[in-house]
């Protein structure tokens, strides 16, 4: 019998998104799991200044998605304030190792649906946030495109939620999205102040983990709450998922495997964490 896939013999190359903060124990830990880890740190320009923070932060995932298209396996694609779980390569892949047509895979996120299952049981699906995911070199292909397209409108000066389109973007060019049965870590920083200003949720959390992070998070340190957070974040996803926001109705009525879909969002929170 052939033993399940580890996410670690899914990934080439493990990139690390950051600008002036410390990634010391985040490498650590990733190496630790495996990982082949390269940082890539922006530098600052003369105009960036006059930048919106979340242009300024596609840019940093556009520098990623350059390395992308090199490989040919699959990224994985960190900002410096992901906080993986324990053991995070020992678990199963968020998508198919199989599968021809990956475009991303999430392995944390936010305001997140679940579409479909495939045959073999990966849930095809919708996410925002650039936190951790897995990118194919196709995808990367594609999101290039994308960031030329919001270079060009709005422009780098403008604030645009550009993560919460990519799943659309890529699938409406054909390629599968993945969202994982539980979240692979937590986004560990503090608010992003652009979010107030848009009037946009202030903060997101992981709703469900796969276990117990590796380290403390920054907003743990910062306020002292660290318990009180996630406590806060189980509630509000297991709220997603009795108001239908993470599995909707209409998408389970017109699902042909209803029953398998409801299982799937049932057991993400209320089954044991593995």
């Amino acid at each position: 019998m052939t033993p399940p896939p580890k996410l670690i013999d899914c990934l080439g190359q493990t990139l690390i998104l950051a600008y002036r903060e410390s990634t010391e124990r985040l490498e650590t830990t990733l190496t630790q799991a495996g990982c082949d880890c390269k940082v890539l740190r922006q530098v600052h320009q003369p105009g960036y200044d006059t930048y919106s923070r979340s242009y300024l932060c596609l840019l940093n995932h556009q520098q990623a998605w350059q390395f992308a298209v090199r490989s040919e396996r699959p990224t994985l694609i960190v900002e410096a304030d992901f906080v993986p779980v324990f053991n995070l390569g020992e678990l199963p892949p968020p998508f198919d190792p199989n599968a021809a047509d990956l475009g991303i895979a999430w392995l944390y996120t936010c305001a997140s649906q679940v579409y479909s299952l495939t045959e073999t049981g990966y849930a095809l699906g919708y996410s925002t946030a650039m936190v951790a995911y897995i990118i194919s070199a196709a995808g990367a292909q594609l999101l290039l495109q994308l960031a030329a397209e919001v270079a060009e409108n709005p422009g780098p000066t403008a604030y645009t939620p550009w993560d919460s389109g990519i799943e659309y973007y890529l699938r409406d060019r054909g390629l599968s999205n993945y969202v994982p049965f539980r979240n692979y870590g937590e986004h560990g920083g503090i608010p992003n102040p652009e979010h107030r200003q848009n009037r946009l949720s202030q903060t997101h959390r992981a709703d469900i983990l796969y276990g117990r992070l590796a380290f403390t998070p920054i907003y743990a340190h910062a306020t002292s709450t660290g318990l009180r957070v996630r406590v806060r974040a189980r509630l509000k996803g297991i709220a997603r998922l009795l108001l239908g926001k993470y599995l909707r109705l209409p998408v389970l009525f017109s699902s042909d495997r209803p029953l398998p879909l409801l299982r799937f969002a049932l057991a993400r929170h209320f089954t044991r964490q593995i």
